[in-house]
């Protein structure tokens, strides 16, 4: 829920682990990092503060991201103070932990002291890694000290850390002065002799020739923004080659697969940097890149590349796992094309001898079978058994899929017996029976949901309507039996049982669906009033309703609001909004709003360049609508292979 950026909901379960006495440091963890996410750092150490003051010791994780993300917004003083409450817990801190304060200290020149922070870690016996040097180095670079950034190779030459040309380089780059290019010169004179001695005193007699092992690499954040910038600018990609190769940079697999994970929206940029970055010397693609290069190549339906960089995977002898075979069984099911995600993943367990499918290979298969394009039902009730047979538990958002399909079909029977399985797999009786009494609200069948939920003990009664209070009345409401709804409403809090968001958004969306928006807003108000959070569902939910009831202006300043203060609008708000837009004559809002999807890295669909484009023509609007179609076909480029 924290990664989905729905921390009030999450914030609901912390409450009802509380009254269970069941909430560990590591809960308010995940809490706090998904606040950082959103970048709303006052909460996160409101949070934070209140915990240390209760008494919890929140992990190491925890306080080395904070103070990460402080640093970051130049926030020094902040992020200090809590190395120093760290240490005077009596924290044991990590190689993370020592790496963020030395840049810390380094950005703010404070370069002896990010000495002191290295030395005391060494004398008390803790073991930095590689990267904790490499980043104190490209620290004191950056300031251009490299006359301590060249103590730090010496260190590290001192400490058996392997130090590469690269480094050597740019501290030259970064210095100029003779001196400290003599004093590099010695440093690799050095390193040769005693690499030389080593390789005579170890050399086993009879051997003509020794393969060394590739020395440990690493990139900083800067050598990664920099390639991305330049993979997914406008330039022709002559133009980006050239650039890449003035970067000097030493590419490595992890660097790699950094780069085409941040670029994967600019599909076609992003592979044909793949190609490129595979023919340089000294470089070697891992199993893992070249699956990263089958997902951005699926996501843009180029098939055939995908299949072919599979070929050339196993020409190549690369290690093909369960999850280069999920690659192609998801990217194929998620179009439709069940029919080939099948004969896929009959191939997989009839040739692969190495593996076998894995959770997530049935887990795609299964969802993909579940969905509206492509739908085979009986193939996925067969496929849901064997994963059950083959010892894997299936985790909450497939169970929510296949219920939902097999109330969809009305494959009742297959749902009860489902839920019988889930007992003896260890789902309590509250958790099996709301999947499915959630699944047959969201089909509509709200009368079959109230039945099965009052076919459960009265021992779990509680716990069970804390689970379906809000989606029993969310399906009430769509029915139009307000009635009901209000009733159930007030029955739950005689059991105080209050009302979540989710029951109060669902209320507004019908009060304003019924055009009494005074209500709507009421409920609003009282819902904030209670010190319920409103979500990005709430506030999607307000857009939509103020936009059919003619208030264009309220709308915007919601839209406004979320931008500024959060959450921030996702894929589905942006959707929606543009499609209001289209329907309420202002295609040319919603234009500005696709510019704007793309800005903030969110993809817009072919529904969301339709709604505009037809929008427009209606509007008379001919040519904008023609500079739409263009931006289509860009964007539909950029995320394909380009041949």
């Amino acid at each position: 829920m924290c990664h989905a950026d729905k921390i009030t909901d999450a914030l609901e379960i912390v409450e009802i682990l509380k009254r269970k006495d069941s909430v560990d440091r590591n809960i308010y963890g995940i809490i706090i990092s998904g606040y950082l996410r959103r970048n709303d750092v006052a909460k996160a150490l409101e949070l934070f503060h209140s915990l240390n003051d209760s008494g919890v010791i929140l992990p190491v994780s925890t306080h080395t991201e904070l103070m990460q993300h402080l640093f970051k917004i130049d926030e020094y003083e902040k992020a200090f103070a809590i190395y120093r409450r760290m240490l005077n817990m009596g924290l044991e801190l990590d190689s993370v932990a020592i790496t963020a304060v030395v840049a810390g200290f380094v950005q703010q020149k404070h370069v002896s002291e990010a000495w002191d922070v290295i030395k005391n870690m060494e004398e008390k016996g803790i073991k930095l890694t590689r990267k904790c040097y490499v980043v104190f180095f490209n620290e004191l670079c950056k300031i251009s000290r490299s006359d301590e950034a060249i103590n730090v190779l010496d260190h590290m030459k001192g400490l058996n850390f392997s130090v590469q040309e690269n480094m050597y380089n740019r501290v030259i780059s970064h210095s100029g002065k003779y001196v400290e290019f003599e004093k590099i010169q010695t440093l690799k004179r050095v390193e040769t002799t005693s690499l030389d001695s080593s390789l005579i005193l170890n050399e086993p007699k009879g051997v003509d020739c020794i393969t060394m092992s590739e020395p440990e690499k690493s990139f900083t954040e800067h050598d990664l923004q920099k390639v991305c910038k330049i993979v997914y600018s406008f330039m022709s990609w002559c133009l980006k080659e050239e650039s890449l190769q003035k970067c000097d940079l030493y590419f490595t697999p992890e660097l790699v697969m950094e780069v085409l994970r941040n670029c994967r929206l600019h599909g076609g940029a992003a592979l044909q940097f793949f190609t490129w970055v595979g023919k340089k010397s000294g470089y070697e693609h891992t199993a893992e890149t070249y699956n990263m290069a089958m997902k951005i190549a699926g996501q843009g339906k180029d098939f055939k590349l995908m299949r072919s960089l599979f070929n050339e995977m196993r020409r190549r002898r690369l290690s093909v796992s369960s999850d280069t075979w999920t690659i192609m069984i998801l990217q194929y099911g998620r179009i439709g094309l069940t029919e080939i995600a099948l004969k896929i993943f009959k191939e997989m367990k009839e040739n692969s001898c190495s593996c076998s499918p894995n959770s997530s290979t049935y887990k795609s298969l299964i969802i993909s079978l579940c969905g509206k394009k492509g739908r085979k039902v009986n193939e996925a009730i067969e496929i849901f058994h064997e994963m059950i047979e083959a010892g894997f538990v299936p985790d909450k958002e497939l169970l929510e899929i296949y219920f939902e399909c097999l109330c969809e079909v009305d494959n009742v029977l297959e749902a009860k017996r489902c839920v019988k399985k889930l007992c003896t797999l260890g789902f309590s009786t509250p958790l099996a029976y709301s999947l499915y009494i959630r699944a047959l609200c969201r089909a509509g069948n709200v009368d079959e949901a109230l039945l099965i939920a009052g076919e459960v003990g009265e021992n779990d009664q509680n716990t069970l309507n804390e689970y379906i209070y809000g989606c029993l009345v969310h399906a009430l409401l769509r029915k139009k039996r307000v009635h009901d709804a209000l009733e159930k409403i007030e029955s739950m809090n005689r059991v105080n049982i209050f009302p979540t968001v989710h029951v109060y958004t669902s209320l507004i969306v019908y009060f304003f669906k019924e055009k009494q928006v005074s209500k709507a807003l009421d409920v609003f108000e009282d819902m904030k009033r209670e010190g319920c959070e409103p979500t990005i569902v709430t506030y999607s939910s307000l857009i939509r309703g103020y936009m059919s009831n003619g208030m264009i202006n309220d709308a915007w300043n919601v839209f406004c609001k979320m931008k500024t203060e959060g959450p921030l609008p996702d894929f589905k708000t942006y959707s929606m909004f543009i499609s209001c837009l289209c329907k309420e004559g202002m295609s040319e809002k919603g234009m500005q709003l696709l510019s704007e999807m793309l800005s903030v890295g969110i993809g817009p669909s072919t529904v969301n360049f339709r709604d505009v484009f037809y929008g427009l023509n209606r509007e008379g609007k001919h040519s904008l609508a023609q500079t739409v179609l263009r931006r289509k076909w860009n964007h539909v480029n950029s995320r394909k292979s380009l041949t």
